[in-house]
């Protein structure tokens, strides 16, 4: 049965849907999906685990820059109810033990009997029933891990006083799942301990080494929001370049949107003038987190790179723009402004911080950082507070800072698909 926070989902998926006069077959052929698997997510049986084809359904249906926003909250929403849902019934079958008949006199012949729901660490397969259960709950256990986007990736340290710390660091989603390294965290962290930057989710089984029948009740002291890069282009393709030190003729055709940039990686590239990032902030539990500020923190600024920019579309600007923070890398000290959207003849209102975050109310933000006259490397630092706590959560590029590059009176290429070709455009 699907949840509420799935329906809701879902909802907005058929709108979408429905309004681009498209059918089912012709919208999942280009998602390169089923249109079983399609039909699923509209009806809500099914919540994706990724964003990335939700994204593309969006930009194929014509979404509004509001809309695009408005689904990716509920698609958070939606799937972290699946994955709540999913952490209870593992649990459930961890504290049922294999309950049944007893086991033929042969089994006991192998020594003491198995604690119920403990898996031996020599890998020997329980047998009959009880053994199944375990099988299962471990399966459900490995599918919840799997579940959980790697825009995500967090380290987690509160302070209760900021003062003297450490900033608790979120590694962006460029960097494969579960490379991103937490950095050092504050010694005032929770004497039961932090958890470590995984891919399983608060509440979700864990693999400990020390078996229990009950779940582990949540750290007291640990950061209340999670916050992650969920896209480095919010108006992809438009807008995007990457310097590469390769001639046109070396440098493969661009892929889609959703790999560029792990495109770019592979060849050396940098990011080349602006970098639209899009955070997204989520509390962990129903409790309101403020977010204060984001501050830019510089950690290197010198002459351009020499290289060449390669654009990743072409064709772009519909005359809609969402509200946007502006950061002006080439300044001595770069703020974080809050920039007025435009939909049509309609002004979408700057709004500057605080905002405030919950597990069923995330936060979108929308950045356009940018250079003109550098090679910039920085990073980002969130100030939160929740009651008498407070901290900062550090963003980062996979662990290491995020970098740009102007391309003013560098030579720019566009492809053009009907040559197979990277084709010199106009500098600007």
């Amino acid at each position: 049965m699907a949840t509420s926070e799935a329906e809701d989902f879902a909802a907005l998926l058929r709108e979408l849907k429905d309004r681009s006069g498209r059918s089912y077959g012709a919208l999942a052929g280009k998602l390169h999906v089923s249109t079983s698997t399609l039909h699923r997510y509209c009806n809500g049986d099914a919540v994706p685990t990724d964003y990335a084809p939700v994204e593309r359904l969006a930009r194929l249906c014509a979404a509004t820059p509001d809309e695009l926003v408005e689904l990716h909250r509920r698609w958070i929403v939606a799937d972290g109810a699946r994955r709540r849902a999913r952490a209870e019934v593992s649990q459930a079958l961890e504290a049922d033990g294999p309950v049944d008949a007893p086991e033929p006199e042969a089994a006991e012949e192998d020594g003491a009997a198995e604690e119920p729901g403990v898996v031996e660490e020599s890998g020997v397969a329980a047998r009959g029933r009880g053994g199944k259960r375990i099988r299962i709950a471990l399966a459900a256990g490995a599918v919840v891990a799997l579940a959980v986007p790697a825009a995500f990736v967090v380290s987690h340290a509160a302070t209760g006083n900021e003062d003297g710390k450490r900033p608790d660091s979120v590694s962006g989603a460029s960097a494969p799942p579960g490379t991103a390294a937490p950095r050092a965290t504050s010694p005032s962290a929770s004497p039961s301990g932090s958890p470590s930057a995984s891919a399983s989710p608060t509440g979700s089984p864990s693999a400990a080494t020390t078996p229990s029948r009950r779940a582990t009740p949540p750290a007291t002291g640990g950061v209340p929001l999670k916050v992650g890069v969920s896209s480095y282009n919010w108006d992809e393709p438009c807008g995007q370049y990457y310097l590469l030190d390769q001639a046109p003729d070396a440098v493969p055709p661009p892929p889609a949107p959703q790999d560029s940039r792990g495109w770019a990686r592979a060849l050396g590239g940098v990011d080349g003038g602006h970098m639209r990032l899009q955070l997204t902030a989520t509390g962990k539990t129903e409790e309101s987190v403020v977010l204060n500020a984001v501050h830019v923190r510089v950690v290197g600024r010198k002459a351009p790179l020499g290289w060449d920019a390669y654009s990743m579309g072409d064709g772009c600007g519909g005359g809609v723009t969402p509200q946007t923070f502006d950061i002006d890398l080439d300044a001595s000290h770069p703020l974080v402004k809050p920039v007025a959207g435009q939909d049509g003849d309609t002004v979408v209102p700057a709004k500057d911080f605080p905002y405030k975050v919950a597990s069923n109310d995330p936060q979108v933000l929308n950045l356009d950082v940018h250079t003109e006259g550098h090679d910039v490397s920085w990073y980002l630092e969130l100030d939160w507070s929740s009651g008498d706590r407070r901290g900062t959560v550090r963003v980062d590029d996979g662990g290491k800072p995020f970098r740009a590059s102007a391309i003013e009176g560098r030579k720019q290429y566009g492809w053009w698909p009907d040559r197979s070709a990277w084709v010199a455009q106009t500098a600007s």
